[in-house]
């Protein structure tokens, strides 16, 4: 209603409406206990082992998405125009294979932990393979969460398999290790020489902070990004992105948003939106942190569901500030922000193991 342009608004306000309330509402309802709960994350690992492998065959053969002149990018079936898909997807079903592996272990099979932890661990070549810095950056944050709380032992236990399989895949048999390291140094390289693709990004988060400042409290409007962009960057933005290979012809992506989720709400919404938006993820966030931590001193079966809600969560968050909800990937956002809410917020007798 306070945008500048309310009928534009209101696609933007259904997207949003259906991302973080509805998807979640109806994943904390339909969840009744850590059994469906590890349904649900189950099915986020087969999703990843299904595109994590379409991935690295699309690297080995040469007809994944185009980077760096070749077309070896790992996409999945997500296609070029949509990196961040595959990543995305991968990142969510590592993190939920690694929780699983701390299951505690009266009810749990044998073959439990060795075939959570080999699925993390061969998750993380298609991951290294999606050339993906925001999505490295997230895995890395959650895992670190997770490992943090479940204890020394189980951490070093869990990062010494993710580590030496890392070394042994991309070290040992060099797979992608020389592009991959480029990319890497890529990373602290934003104010030296960066790349085209970080200088556009940071124009764009120029822009959107410009819109917030143009309008602090609301913002310009939920879907207004692009229509206020080019009055608010520098002549420094590229007029798109290129985007080709994964069997698409060359095509030049307008850039539509500034791909950092939190200037995105902050520049269409202004604070208003950005603190009942975010505020809701940190209460998620702490709420987790806060019933896994009781969970881990009694013990409960049911610790693993809070470990993936966590790490997922935490993945999110900081993933959110190198990307922004678009594409096919982001239903798994309301999935995955309805299964922190139902660690957060489910009565006690709905957390009992099955």
């Amino acid at each position: 209603m306070t945008a500048t342009d309310p009928v534009a608004a209101l696609p933007g306000f259904v997207r949003y409406l259906q991302i973080f309330v509805l998807v979640p509402a109806a994943v904390l309802l339909l969840v009744r206990d850590a059994a469906d709960f590890r349904v649900v994350t189950g099915a986020l690992v087969a999703l990843a082992l299904v595109q994590g492998a379409t991935g690295v065959h699309q690297y080995v053969t040469g007809s994944g998405a185009s980077y760096m002149g070749e077309e070896i990018r790992a996409v999945g079936t997500f296609g070029p125009g949509d990196v961040m898909g595959m990543a995305t997807v991968v990142g969510y079903g590592l993190l939920s294979a690694a929780a699983y592996a701390f299951r505690p272990g009266a009810a749990r099979p044998r073959w439990a932990v060795p075939c959570a932890l080999g699925a993390a661990a061969v998750l993380v070549v298609p991951l290294a393979l999606s050339f993906s810095r925001g999505a490295w950056i997230a895995t890395a944050a959650g895992a670190v969460a997770m490992a943090a709380l479940t204890g020394a032992r189980q951490a070093l236990r869990t990062l010494a398999v993710l580590v030496a399989a890392a070394v042994v895949l991309v070290g040992g048999f060099g797979v992608g290790s020389q592009m991959l390291s480029q990319r890497l140094a890529s990373i602290t390289e934003v104010t030296n020489a960066p790349d085209r693709s970080v200088t556009d990004r940071y124009t764009m988060w120029a822009a959107a902070a410009g819109m917030w400042r143009e309008r602090p409290v609301t913002g310009v409007g939920l879907k207004a990004f692009p229509a206020h962009r080019d009055g608010h960057a520098s002549i420094g933005l590229s007029a798109g992105s290129d985007t080709e290979g994964a069997g698409q012809e060359f095509v030049r992506q307008p850039l539509l948003s500034p791909h950092n989720m939190y200037l995105l709400v902050l520049g269409e919404q202004g604070l208003v939106g950005f603190t009942a938006l975010v505020g809701g993820w940190a209460a998620l966030l702490v709420g987790g942190v806060c019933r896994l931590v009781r969970a881990r001193a009694r013990r409960a079966a049911a610790l693993d569901c809070g470990l993936a809600a966590v790490g997922l969560t935490v993945w999110q968050c900081v993933d959110f500030l190198y990307a922004d909800i678009g594409g096919p990937s982001t239903v798994l956002t309301g999935v995955v922000l309805g299964l922190a809410a139902w660690w957060a917020l489910a009565a006690p007798e709905r957390m009992a193991a099955a």
